[in-house]
């Protein structure tokens, strides 16, 4: 944890809802609220398992610790 007034604890969560909000929300429209309320877990799944993240060199998180532990 940083100290009072330090926003370094929330920079990684941060940075995650303003993804969740450019690629899920930003031009779609649901058609139901069911189809809205799911949207976010499907999201979350896809950005864990699929999406390419530039910080571990764009593999996704799943495949990362496969590729280290290979190398």
């Amino acid at each position: 944890m940083s100290r009072k007034a330090n926003c370094h604890d929330n920079a990684v969560i941060g940075s995650f809802f303003g993804h969740l909000k450019e690629e899920m929300f930003h031009h779609t429209r649901y058609p139901s609220v069911e189809a809205f309320t799911t949207a976010p877990a499907d999201y979350i799944t896809w950005f864990s398992t699929s999406r390419a993240h530039t910080h571990c060199q764009s593999p996704s998180p799943v495949q990362y610790p496969t590729q280290t532990l290979a190398a």
